[in-house]
């Protein structure tokens, strides 16, 4: 167990280049199961996820190697259809493993997943979706288990536009026979990373980025060689360090689309953003701008992975703020923390918190309880008066390389500690 320690006051600025997102690599290294081959991932994070991806994979039979941001997997030679659950309660994105082994197998063991605690995350449209396409389930004793007779394109209406759901169909019906459409399907560009990467792979998919997918099943797919979009999560956390703090950040690598909900937003905060050939830059502003409301909708509205970060930067706002949350019901665990740092945070329902910006934060010792909300809790101690420990802080690991030296190769005063 390890912890940060950080003196805030630090401006952070300066040049980054972020390499691939982590909710594109995950999924992809599933899908590297379809085609009993050789595929070769370059951009790839260096992040704990992906090691748990790693280790889930080779359980199976397939061969990894990993070197600098390079993924090379053969998956020729899979001798195992059952995951093992100590892998799967780890991360709960590990369920979208399951639509790539019932493509490739006939029959897939998979527990319940695990993972942050930020909400409840049913996999019913995930089990929909694969029954719908000729899948016999059996839930029992906390495992799921898929029989496949005959993998059989089909419509898909999605109740809701879950990208877990959305990923598990696509995989499913890669290699199904005849045509599948998913109605209501989720349009986050981690969607359209896989389905670009199946199709290099020469799977048949349009309309990836609408909420309305079709997938013409083929027999077989081919050694491919592929690189992972830069990560916009990683990207925007990185710019709100730089605003927190004054700063002026360059961004050598982004796709400028995929960014516009998270700059929106920073637009309106007060930051000057400027994109650029194949990048963008920010600068902060004198004095933070309060949102009047910030409400997290599935993609292109504001991704619910920024809030817990922009919450930290409106907490030093000129006013107040309203964040609605409607992806998950249990993703203000962070706001406690910053209360303890000298934030003005009132929940007024389970989904819905108001933030009313102070002069300034203070150090404190707090405590990671998830992914984004743990990397909040490093924007505030960035500039908070004195100095901030955070512990648990291997759930920031799970989806942010290197996190405390990409920052203090930007200007924090930040070094990672092992836990007493």
């Amino acid at each position: 167990m390890c912890k940060y320690i950080v003196n805030g006051g630090n401006k952070i600025e300066g040049r980054l280049n972020i390499r691939g997102a982590k909710n594109s690599i995950l999924p992809i290294m599933a899908a590297t199961i379809l085609n009993e081959n050789k595929s070769i991932i370059h951009n790839v994070p260096n992040i704990s996820d992906v090691y748990i991806m790693i280790k889930i994979l080779e359980s199976i039979g397939c061969r990894v190697d990993y070197e600098d941001d390079t993924l090379i997997i053969d998956s020729s030679n899979i001798n195992s259809g059952e995951i093992d659950e100590v892998y799967v309660r780890q991360m709960r994105s590990s369920i979208i493993i399951m639509g790539a082994m019932i493509g490739r197998l006939d029959y897939t063991k998979i527990s319940y997943p695990g993972g942050c605690a930020i909400g409840s995350r049913p996999i019913d449209l995930h089990l929909k979706a694969l029954k719908e396409l000729g899948i016999k389930i059996e839930e029992e004793n906390g495992y799921i288990k898929c029989f496949k007779d005959n993998l059989k394109g089909a419509i898909i209406n999605l109740e809701f536009p879950s990208v877990g759901a959305t990923e598990n169909a696509i995989l499913a019906a890669a290699k199904a026979n005849g045509r599948t459409i998913i109605y209501n399907a989720a349009r986050e560009p981690e969607i359209e990373d896989l389905a670009k990467f199946l199709n290099s792979m020469g799977a048949k998919i349009s309309g990836a980025g609408t909420s309305c997918i079709e997938i013409e099943g083929v027999k077989r797919l081919n050694e491919v060689e592929y690189d992972v979009i830069p990560d916009r999560i990683a990207i925007g956390t990185y710019m709100i360090a730089s605003a927190i703090t004054g700063g002026t950040l360059e961004v050598d690598k982004v796709v400028h689309d995929h960014m516009e909900p998270i700059c929106d937003k920073l637009r309106l905060a007060g930051c000057y953003i400027k994109y650029t050939k194949e990048g963008l830059i920010l600068k902060a502003p004198e004095k933070i701008k309060a949102i009047d409301l910030v409400k997290t909708h599935p993609h292109p509205g504001f991704p619910t992975d920024m809030q817990a970060q922009l919450m930290t930067l409106m907490t030093l706002s000129d006013g107040v703020s309203v964040f609605y949350e409607t992806i998950f019901e249990n993703r203000f665990m962070h706001c406690a923390e910053l209360i303890r740092m000298g934030a003005n945070i009132k929940h007024i329902t389970e989904n819905i918190c108001m933030v009313k910006g102070v002069e300034k934060l203070h150090s404190a010792s707090v405590k990671s309880p998830d992914l984004r909300g743990g990397a909040s809790l490093v924007l505030a101690s960035l500039v908070a008066e004195g100095k901030t420990e955070i512990s648990d802080i291997y759930h920031i690991e799970r989806g942010y390389e290197n996190f405390e030296n990409i920052l203090r190769n930007l200007g924090a005063d930040i070094v990672k500690l092992k836990d007493k």
